[in-house]
């Protein structure tokens, strides 16, 4: 075989090598070995050009062949690379020279020891695409004939970068669709997740579930502006372990944390936390959770139209969770995530005002069937009873507590609404409450409400006899039956108006004038310890005392002959028809002459309607 035959079965093989290559790195093995066979040069590095910016990269191997790469836009732009740019052709170098000419490239450390240099331009499609440096050991400079050796070389390494080049670009499209699928299917399955739940519960659960299954984020909190108050309600959620997980509720002041930066910037934010950093207090509980390590905490505003609904707040210590990719995704989510926020807490108002009618329509009813204007239904007219109506039209006015003490029957609760029905509260509901009917164990949750879940039968969210007397009165008979353990949750009502239903953590605000009423001894109860004294002295604010009847009975024949007349009203006509008048004054006195001796209004009502009877 003739030697232009060998020369030309070597270009092939050589050929067939380097366009095989698919890194930079093999390409540079390969063509080390190429260089060092024809003993043209020891050791080889590429310094190539980005054909979409200025920015410059180098390629190469260190002593045990592993890449090294380097990228600097001004130090290598003004190497030796540089002088391609205005004159495409080969430069001869020795290393004291070059050394000397470009001190800031020797700095950097990335070349070999070498004693000659040469750097050969590659081009590609008619462009300058970079240039090849090639290094030799030995003092022989670089001769024209390598040069022309080297050329031929030079365009099979400049076929072979930009083939490299164009199996990345598939290779980072390909991984690009595939991260877009993935992408994509994340915010498939949690759009469905959210947007079929409506409880508020429920969705914030299985948002945190989704979230950490898909991005393994371990502390995720909903922060929402439930009511319009300068308050904003916590949903926290901390996997402590893949099964141990630990859900919180609280509510918080939004001045002067993240939550309200983010909500009024309307923007992201993403920042390290330090242990030295100052935050609010609820936002230093992520310390808590994990030591003292640096956490990364996103903050993404859920924004639904012109409302700004909360925060979707996320903590990790691995900042790698919050790559551009994933925030990119986890925007979207928030997206998605404010949409059913809102269809949630347009769901949860639903409820709440279908509940309310509800309660109204009941308590309207009751209203309507039992309220009388003024005193119409307080028969009497003694000095002791007119005392009382004074008492009442004096606290009408305001707006403090009442205790209104008295027997069993002596009409304590004719009282209470006599006092409503005179009071600015008038256009708003009384709701009513005897705690001595109701079971302890019901007692708070009929008084405070219940939320879902919150024990064993609670279906659904109730809201609780305060709630409904919001803007109104509220009348608890029997006060001295609440159980001890429970006053202080009423103490708090009557301290602070505001309260928290049973199981709940949100904190609700009432308007309410409390009126109380007992038939016990509550100064007495107090000294023995069964009624809590600061309780005591809330409620009797303005107290009223009932007279029964047997120490004025002078109203009784009037109370008589009411009682009377109400019990013939359904059957007046009737009456008139077959009797041609009303009850004989000898039948009231009769009458009245037993109720003397019953001394209060119940029994004396049970008189009457057994003499309607007859």
């Amino acid at each position: 075989m003739s030697n232009a035959q060998l020369e030309k079965q070597e270009l092939l093989e050589t050929t067939r090598t380097l366009l095989s290559q698919h890194s930079f790195a093999d390409l540079l093995r390969q063509l080390r070995q190429v260089l060092q066979r024809q003993q043209l040069a020891d050791h080889v590095t590429l310094v190539l050009f980005d054909l979409h910016s200025e920015r410059v990269s180098f390629h190469g191997l260190d002593a045990q062949r592993q890449p090294v790469i380097y990228q600097d836009e001004t130090l290598l732009a003004n190497g030796p690379v540089s002088r391609l740019r205005q004159s495409p052709l080969p430069q001869r170098w020795q290393s004291e020279d070059l050394h000397a000419r470009y001190p800031q490239i020797n700095a950097l450390a990335l070349y070999l020891p070498f004693n000659q240099y040469c750097l050969m331009p590659l081009h590609a499609g008619g462009s300058l695409i970079g240039g090849c440096e090639l290094l030799r050991s030995s003092s022989q400079p670089f001769s024209d004939a390598s040069l022309v050796q080297l050329q031929t070389l030079m365009e099979l390494v400049a076929l072979a970068v930009e083939q490299i080049r164009l199996r990345e670009q598939a290779e980072n499209r390909q991984r690009q669709l595939c991260h877009e699928r993935d992408d994509y299917r994340v915010l498939v399955d949690v759009t469905n997740a959210v947007l079929s739940k409506l409880d508020l519960d429920d969705l914030i659960g299985e948002i945190s579930t989704e979230i950490h299954r898909f991005f393994k984020i371990d502390a995720i909190s909903m922060v929402l502006c439930v009511d319009k108050t300068d308050r904003v309600t916590i949903y926290s959620t901390h996997y402590l372990q893949d099964d141990v997980v630990e859900r919180q509720q609280y509510s918080v002041a939004l001045a002067g944390t993240l939550s309200e930066q983010v909500m009024q910037s309307g923007e992201m934010l993403l920042l390290n936390l330090k242990h030295s950093d100052r935050l609010s207090a609820y936002e230093r509980q992520l310390f808590d959770l994990w030591q003292d390590q640096i956490q990364t905490l996103c903050l993404l505003p859920l924004v639904f139209g012109n409302k700004t609904l909360g925060v979707l707040k996320l903590a990790q210590c691995q900042p790698d969770n919050f790559n551009a990719a994933n925030l990119r995704v986890l925007q979207q989510i928030a997206e998605r995530i404010a949409i059913a926020v809102d269809n949630a807490l347009a769901y949860q108002e639903i409820s709440r005002l279908k509940e309310s009618l509800v309660h109204e329509n009941l308590y309207l009813t009751e209203q309507i069937n039992g309220n009388n204007p003024d005193f119409g239904e307080i028969v009497g007219r003694s000095v002791v009873m007119s005392a009382v109506l004074k008492q009442v039209e004096m606290v009408a006015k305001s707006d403090c507590s009442v205790l209104i003490l008295g027997e069993t029957g002596t009409g304590k609760e004719l009282i209470a609404r006599a006092i409503h029905n005179l009071s600015e509260r008038r256009d708003q509901r009384m709701v009513k409450m005897n705690c001595a009917v109701m079971p302890t164990g019901l007692l708070e949750s009929d008084l405070f409400g219940h939320e879902k879940g919150s024990f064993t039968g609670a279906t659904n969210q109730r809201m609780g006899r305060f709630e409904l007397a919001d803007k109104g009165t509220l009348f608890l008979d029997e006060v001295g039956e609440i159980p001890v353990e429970l006053q202080p949750k009423l103490l708090r009502v009557l301290q602070e108006r505001e309260f928290e239903r049973v199981g709940g953590n949100k904190v609700i605000s009432v308007d309410v004038r409390l009126i109380a009423a007992t038939n016990r001894d509550l100064q007495q109860m107090v000294a023995d310890r069964e009624f809590r004294s600061d309780l005591f002295y809330r409620l009797n604010v303005f107290p009223i005392v009932i007279p029964p009847l047997r120490e004025r009975p002078e109203d009784i024949p009037q109370l008589v002959k009411f009682l009377t007349y109400k019990n013939r009203a359904s059957d007046e006509v009737h009456h008139r028809q077959h009797s041609g008048g009303d009850a004989a004054p000898a039948e009231s006195n009769a009458l009245a002459g037993q109720c003397a001796r019953a001394g209060e209004c119940h029994r004396t009502g049970s008189i009457a309607d057994a003499w309607h009877g007859t």
